[in-house]
């Protein structure tokens, strides 16, 4: 009988990629112009029932990088002042490493080829992930354009495309004096995307 651990199970279940959740704030919509301020990275893990759930969070804050634009709207909205000295931040090269630093370890831990993004509206962190390694020269250890959208399959599962409210359709709580704070977008996003997995798999097994 074939004993199928969870490293195997991890590299088998998305074609050898590991989803690594990730939420960016940022101050405004423009990848190459607008500064980005946060970053948080969530790793996933099987646990010994076989579900899905959050292992990891890895976090932080960054300088804008020089020329950065700064859109008071958007830093009105996130709630983020880019220069505060209780942000603790760091340049966007070290920032990058911090959060790289621990997928990679997962993705050789797993046996797995490379990291693939999971978002609420993925294609937007990735761009900002993409536009920071372009600027830095850091090699971005996930999937160049792949994604998986927690907002698209919120609505396949739950009929609802905002995160807060398929977070809240999926039986889970919702704070929203806690939201757009990337590690709390973060790790709900994680839990969206493992109770949507975890779903698909009982169904289907």
């Amino acid at each position: 009988m074939k004993v199928f651990t969870k490293t195997r199970l991890i590299a088998k279940r998305f074609r050898g990629f590991l989803p690594v959740v990730v939420d960016v704030e940022t101050a405004g919509l423009n990848p190459e112009r607008d500064a980005l301020l946060e970053i948080a990275a969530v790793t996933l893990q099987i646990n010994h029932q076989g579900l899905w759930q959050r292992h990891e969070t890895h976090f932080c804050h960054l300088i804008p990088f020089d020329g950065a634009n700064l859109d008071q709207k958007a830093l009105d909205f996130i709630g983020v002042d880019p220069y505060h000295p209780f942000r603790f931040a760091v340049p966007e090269s070290q920032g990058l490493e911090i959060i790289f630093k621990p997928i990679r370890q997962a993705i050789k831990a797993h046996k797995c080829t490379r990291a693939i993004l999971v978002g609420h509206n993925a294609s937007f962190d990735l761009s900002f992930i993409k536009a920071a390694t372009c600027r830095t020269g850091i090699k971005n250890p996930f999937h160049r354009f792949s994604t998986f959208d927690t907002a698209t399959l919120g609505g396949l599962a739950f009929g609802q495309t905002a995160l807060a409210r398929a977070v809240q359709k999926s039986g889970m709580a919702w704070d929203s004096s806690e939201a757009h704070s990337a590690i709390y977008d973060a790790e709900r996003t994680a839990e969206l995307f493992c109770t949507i997995v975890n779903l698909w798999d009982k169904n289907c097994n």
